[in-house]
């Protein structure tokens, strides 16, 4: 089951200057309520990896394009007022639904 994000984090998040890919993957996970495993998952990565992108770590050239494209489709889901989701249940049906389209 996901945890929520600890206040730690989100303390770092929000006091973070840094300005990477990955930094803004998880702002928009963070506004759309989207666990970090769930987004992993998408991706096909660790949930291991997704938190090193979100701490400012580089996301490699070969996974760079998936997550674009997985920021484009949350920033356009929240701005549709699709996201954010009320539930861990949602958030997982959210993710399942772009990896039956192909993220």
């Amino acid at each position: 089951m996901a945890r929520p994000y600890g206040s730690k984090f989100l303390s770092t998040l929000s006091n973070s200057t840094q300005d990477s890919l990955g930094m803004e993957l998880a702002r928009l996970c963070v506004e759309a309520n989207l666990s970090a495993a769930h987004v992993a998952m998408a991706l096909e990565v660790t949930r291991t990896t997704v938190y090193g992108w979100f701490r400012g770590q580089g996301v490699r050239e070969a996974k760079r394009r998936d997550v674009e494209a997985l920021i484009a489709l949350v920033q356009k889901d929240l701005l549709e007022g699709a996201l954010p989701v009320s539930t861990v249940v949602e958030g997982r049906t959210y993710i399942e639904s772009l990896i039956r389209s192909s993220i």
